[in-house]
């Protein structure tokens, strides 16, 4: 079906054909003849600049000059004039650490343990607080208050445990 020929891709019929000579394969591709490059796939006659002799210029240069770019870059945590981020660890630690001891207290070990750590934190957390280091003074504080009842429970279980034995 496909190699039939069809109106549209029949040759143009010549004006009169030639005794003896044989008609061309129909489905060759038109050739220069029709306005088309003999070859598809050749390169553009256009030529890109710097390929007709031209001297090609060097590769621009850096503001501070060639050579290697020094480790890290300016500002690389935020933009230029931004304060860098408080670090809230030591309050943060506090108050997990309180909230543990207090709700641990019967594992007196535990609890003293936990809380003496939040005490610590607690404190080191207020004083960044004081220096401007860090933003969380309620979670310090809280960690502290935390950590100082979780403390007394847990010596209150200590000296429950240590009389009823």
């Amino acid at each position: 079906m496909h190699d039939q020929e069809t109106v549209t891709s029949m040759p143009d019929a010549p004006a009169q054909a030639q005794p003896g000579s044989v008609p061309g394969n129909p489905f060759a591709p038109p050739g220069p003849a029709q306005g088309f490059a003999a070859n598809p796939f050749a390169a553009p006659a256009v030529h890109p600049p710097y390929a007709q002799g031209e001297p090609v210029p060097p590769p621009p240069i850096a503001p501070d000059g060639p050579g290697q770019v020094p480790y890290g870059y300016p500002g690389a945590y935020g933009w230029p004039g931004m304060h860098p981020m408080p670090s809230n660890g030591m309050g943060t630690a506090s108050l997990v650490l309180g909230i543990i001891s207090a709700a641990v207290f019967c594992l007196w070990p535990l609890a003293i343990l936990s809380g003496v750590l939040a005490l610590v934190f607690g404190l080191l957390g207020r004083g960044k607080v004081r220096r401007g280091e860090a933003n969380n003074s309620g979670q310090a504080l809280a960690g502290v208050i935390c950590g100082a009842s979780g403390i007394v429970l847990g010596l209150a279980m200590l000296a429950f445990v240590i009389a009823t034995s």
